[in-house]
């Protein structure tokens, strides 16, 4: 008679109760159901590898933790494992390996979908999805971005997939994409990258390339939703006339109040401003937000001085490239589907939105693209990296991509990376911070007119990235790119974690790896 095959954890007690000397648990001992699945999912090549594990908490809590998440797949189970234990050959590689710590971090950053518990500010996921790390225990849009460039780089595909279907949802269910995936966000958006992460997609389903593109068009219609309310003024929501009746876009926010997460700051800085209204000044800083430079010498009237922030009277450069690249992918999906009125229409947006942009925003004389201001009737003299994004959208003329080999070089560039801007304020998008999507930005677009350049800051990029993990074993959300040391200034404590500067690295070590080795050899010098 054949007898079922029982547990491991039920074979070890009939061994116990059959009289063997007790003794120090195995870890089938230990961690029985949690042992099993790992073992009979093969969630790791060598058997060998989780029985040799370290574990970070005491196996009850790992228990614990294992039955409330109950990993049902094979990735969310080894997700769960290296959370919490130290495997021998998957994540305990040296630091000497900046790709490998990368890869290690993507699974401490990945959470299951997101069902929230009664009261909490947290907005529903329906897929798995990664965090920058830190404070930031949430998806965030713009980051997203630049952590998906390193997932798909580092073969996680799936997990950008997984991210993509999150984005639509949120769309679908909101109307945009917030800036992050909490209630206190709802009000605002972020710099507008959904378009371009969708170009990261591997998936060919048609059904799904319509869903997509609805999600997009409604996202659009978020961002252009404020010319049905244009007055005398000149501007409503995120919309703006510009002097020639063109049409180009501010960052805004809904609502005019202090920040849920920054109350205090937003206070403060509100009764500095005084007399000016405090609602004034709450909407600003709130728009510096949705900027997702939140702050920089860009917003202010006078850079030293945070409350005289005047976000919402700037046409930026960045935002503006941005929504051109939106409107071209949608002609360009349009036209895929046959729906020649729609792409027609788009193909006529993004031919005006670039006109509007040369004629308002490239500066020929200081060859570079510059912020408008509409309270002045100018551009703003700051200049800053965002001046790289008509370059990185592809919109930017041949001859005006000429110009922007001496003004980086010139003025932008610094011994590690590329420079946030060029005025020291306190805040941190200002210098010496540098950034790692500004990086990408950069890097990709100088890639085509001057590979020799882009190459060069993203050598000098990863040397910031590799001195700073040798010293602090950590990747950052910002580096002092004048000292290559980790970066300072805002609101909060330096994080780490880090999404989108493991992210970039990831990316840029799969362009260029020949930087990884020279990374290392530095590294080992110091």
């Amino acid at each position: 008679m054949k007898h079922p095959i029982r547990s491991l954890a039920t074979l070890a007690a009939a061994v116990l109760l059959a009289g063997a000397a007790p003794g120090p648990q195995t870890p089938a001992d230990l961690y029985s159901p949690l042992f099993e699945a790992v073992q009979r999912g093969r969630v790791f090549d060598d058997g060998k590898a989780f029985v040799d594990a370290v574990p970070h908490q005491p196996p009850a809590e790992i228990l614990a933790a294992y039955r409330a998440e109950r990993p049902a797949t094979p990735e969310a189970l080894r997700a769960f494992v290296l959370r919490r234990f130290t495997v021998p050959g998957v994540n305990d590689a040296a630091r000497t390996d900046l790709r490998a710590h990368v890869r290690q971090l993507w699974p401490a950053l990945t959470r299951p979908p997101k069902q929230p518990e009664p009261g909490s500010s947290a907005l529903p996921l329906p897929e798995r999805y990664v965090v920058p790390g830190g404070r930031f225990r949430e998806i965030y849009y713009w980051d997203s971005y630049f952590t998906m460039l390193g997932l798909r780089a580092d073969g996680e595909q799936p997990l950008v997939e997984a991210m993509l279907a999150d984005f639509t949802a949120l769309v679908e269910r909101y109307g945009h994409i917030p800036n992050g995936t909490r209630t206190y966000y709802l009000s605002r958006s972020q710099p507008p990258f959904f378009a371009l992460m969708l170009d990261l997609s591997e998936n060919k389903d048609p059904v799904l390339a319509r869903r997509r593109l609805a999600a997009l068009r409604t996202e659009h219609g978020y961002w252009m939703h404020g010319r049905g309310c244009l007055d005398a003024r000149g501007a409503c929501e995120r919309v703006v006339r510009m002097p020639d009746g063109s049409l180009l876009n501010r960052y805004w926010d809904d609502r005019d109040t202090p920040r849920d997460e920054s109350w205090a700051e937003d206070v403060a800085t509100a009764r500095e401003a005084a007399p000016r209204p405090a609602v004034e000044v709450q909407r600003h800083l709130r728009a510096g937000a949705e900027s997702g430079w939140d702050f920089s010498s860009r917003w202010l009237r006078d850079p030293q001085q945070l409350a005289t922030i005047h976000t919402t009277d700037i046409v930026p450069v960045d935002l503006n490239s941005l929504l051109w690249t939106m409107e071209r992918r949608i002609a360009e999906r349009c036209a895929a589907l046959a729906d020649q009125p729609c792409a027609r229409s788009f193909t006529r947006a993004a031919a005006a939105r670039r006109k509007a942009i040369d004629r308002y925003l490239w500066q020929p004389r200081a060859r570079r693209y510059a912020d408008w201001d509409r309270s002045t009737g100018k551009p703003t003299p700051v200049l800053s990296a965002a001046t790289l994004f008509p370059l990185f959208a592809g919109h930017a003329s041949p001859a005006q991509a000429r110009g922007f080999a001496a003004t980086v070089c010139a003025q932008l560039l610094a011994p590690g990376g590329l420079r946030t801007t060029t005025l020291r304020t306190g805040q941190q998008w200002d210098a010496p911070n540098g950034w790692a999507p500004l990086q990408w930005v950069a890097i990709g677009g100088l890639a085509a007119t001057d590979p020799a350049l882009a190459r060069d800051i993203a050598r000098r990029w990863i040397g910031t990235v590799a001195a700073a993990y040798t010293e602090t074993g950590k990747m950052l959300e910002k580096y002092d790119i004048e000292e290559r040391k980790p970066g300072g200034g805002g609101e909060y404590p330096l994080q780490d974690g880090f999404g989108w500067t493991n992210g970039v690295t990831s990316a840029l070590l799969e362009r260029y790896p020949e930087l990884g080795a020279a990374a290392g050899e530095a590294r080992e010098a110091r």
